[in-house]
C-alpha cells in the first residue's frame, strides 16, 4: 500500500514538473526551459529588487516637479506642460503597480521564507536595501496626483512609511557603534547610504505637510550619520571593501545622498538657499568623478543584472536637485545642467526598462551577489 502511495506521489510530482516546463525550438533543436514557480521567485527575490521601484518612483516625482507651474517657466517645463496630464498619471500608476507587486512578493517571502529574510538582514549589503521599499513609498506619496500634502490621508500614509525607517534607524545605527562585528568601519559600503536616504525622504515629505520640526529632526538624524558614513567610505581599508564587482553600479549612491539632502533642505527652508546649493555642488562633483571613470563599471556591464537599476535613481535625484537649482538661479549654465541631467535621467530609465523587458530570464539569479557574494 505504501509503495502504491509513493508511486502515485512520484507520478503527481512528475506531472507538476512537466506542467512547469515549456519547450522552445533553437536552431532546429528543442530545449526545455523551466517556468519559474512562485516558490522559486520567493526564494530568489530580495529587497535589492526595490531598485526598480526606486527608479520609477523617482521618475514620477521628476515629471511632477517639471510639470508644476512656475512664474518663469523654462523651455523644458513648457515642453512638459504640452504633454497630456494622462501621461504623468500613467507613469505614476506604473510606478505604483511595480511597487505593489514587489511589496506583495516580499511580504510573501517574509511569511514563507522568514529565515532567508533574516539572513538578508544580517548581510552587510542586503540589510541596507530594507530601506528601499519605504523610500519608494515616500517618493510615490510626494508625487501622488490624487492626495494633497495637507490632507489626513497624506499624514496617515507618511506615518505608515516613516515608522519602519525609524525602527531600522534605531537597529542599524545602534549596531554601527555598539557591536564589534557590526562596527561601521567593518560593514560600511556604498549601499549603506540608503539608510541615510530613508531619513531624507521622510524629512522632505514631512516638510511638504508643514511639519517643519519633524522634518528638521529626520534631516538632522540623516545628515549626522551621512557625514560619518561619507568619511568612513572615503578612508575604508582595502580588506573591508567586500563589494562584488557586479554591484559596482551602487557607487552612484555616492551622489544620490547629497542630492536628496539638497532637496530635503529646500523643502524645509522654503527656497534653494546656500546650504542646498552646497549639497548640490557636492553631488555634481561626485557624479563627475564617477562618470569620468568608466573602467570602474566595465565588468559590471558585461551581462544584464538587476543591479543596473542602481544607475537610474541617483541620476533622477541629481536631476531633481538641478531643476530646483535652475529655478532659483535662472541662469544659462544652470538651465543647461538641468536640461542635460533631466534628459540623461529619462534616457537611462527608458534604456533600463527596455533592457529588463528583453532580459526577463536574467532577472532572477540562482546566486545573487547580495546574499551569495563571491568568496574569491
Amino acid at each position: 500500500m505504501e509503495d502504491d502511495n509513493n508511486n502515485n506521489n512520484n507520478k503527481s510530482q512528475l506531472m507538476l514538473d512537466a506542467s512547469a516546463v515549456s519547450s522552445i525550438d533553437v536552431a532546429g533543436k528543442k530545449r526545455l526551459i523551466p517556468s519559474p514557480s512562485l516558490s522559486s521567485i520567493l526564494t530568489k527575490i530580495h529587497a535589492g529588487y526595490f531598485r526598480i521601484s526606486l527608479s520609477l518612483c523617482g521618475q514620477a516625482l521628476l515629471w511632477k516637479t517639471l510639470g508644476e507651474p512656475t512664474s518663469h517657466p523654462n523651455a523644458l517645463q513648457r515642453l512638459i506642460h504640452m504633454v497630456p496630464s494622462a501621461s504623468t498619471i500613467f507613469l505614476w500608476s506604473l510606478a505604483l503597480l511595480v511597487l505593489l507587486i514587489l511589496s506583495l512578493l516580499y511580504l510573501l517571502r517574509c511569511f514563507f521564507y522568514f529565515k532567508m529574510v533574516k539572513a538578508e538582514f544580517l548581510h552587510h549589503i542586503g540589510v541596507n536595501y530594507l530601506f528601499a521599499p519605504w523610500i519608494s513609498w515616500l517618493l510615490l506619496l510626494q508625487s501622488c496626483p490624487f492626495i494633497g500634502p495637507r490632507t489626513v490621508w497624506y499624514l496617515l500614509l507618511w506615518w505608515v512609511f516613516v515608522f519602519p525607517v525609524i525602527v531600522l534607524d534605531v537597529k542599524i545605527y545602534g549596531q554601527w557603534f555598539t557591536k564589534g562585528k557590526r562596527f561601521l568601519s567593518r560593514v560600511a559600503n556604498p549601499t549603506s547610504l540608503l539608510s541615510v536616504m530613508g531619513n531624507l525622504a521622510g524629512a522632505q515629505a514631512a516638510a511638504h505637510m508643514g511639519w517643519r520640526e519633524s522634518a528638521v529632526c529626520m534631516f538632522t538624524l540623516g545628515m549626522a550619520h551621512y557625514l560619518v558614513l561619507f568619511v568612513t567610505l572615503y578612508q575604508r581599508l582595502s580588506e573591508t571593501d567586500s563589494l562584488p564587482v557586479m554591484l559596482r553600479p551602487v557607487f552612484f549612491l555616492f551622489f544620490a545622498a547629497p542630492s536628496m539632502a539638497s532637496l530635503a533642505w529646500d523643502s524645509i527652508s522654503g527656497n534653494f538657499d546656500t546650504c542646498s546649493k552646497m549639497l548640490f555642488f557636492l553631488s555634481l562633483f561626485l557624479f563627475t568623478s564617477l562618470v569620468s571613470r568608466p573602467a570602474l563599471f566595465k565588468k559590471a556591464m558585461k551581462r544584464f543584472n538587476v543591479a543596473w537599476w542602481a544607475y537610474s535613481f541617483p541620476l533622477t535625484m541629481l536631476a531633481l536637485a538641478a531643476t530646483q537649482y535652475a529655478q532659483e538661479v535662472k541662469g544659462g549654465t544652470a538651465q543647461g545642467i538641468m536640461y542635460g541631467l533631466s534628459g540623461l535621467s529619462v534616457l537611462v530609465s527608458l534604456a533600463l526598462i527596455v533592457s529588463t523587458a528583453l532580459n526577463t530570464s536574467l532577472l532572477l539569479r540562482d546566486r545573487d551577489p547580495i546574499l551569495n557574494p563571491p568568496t574569491s
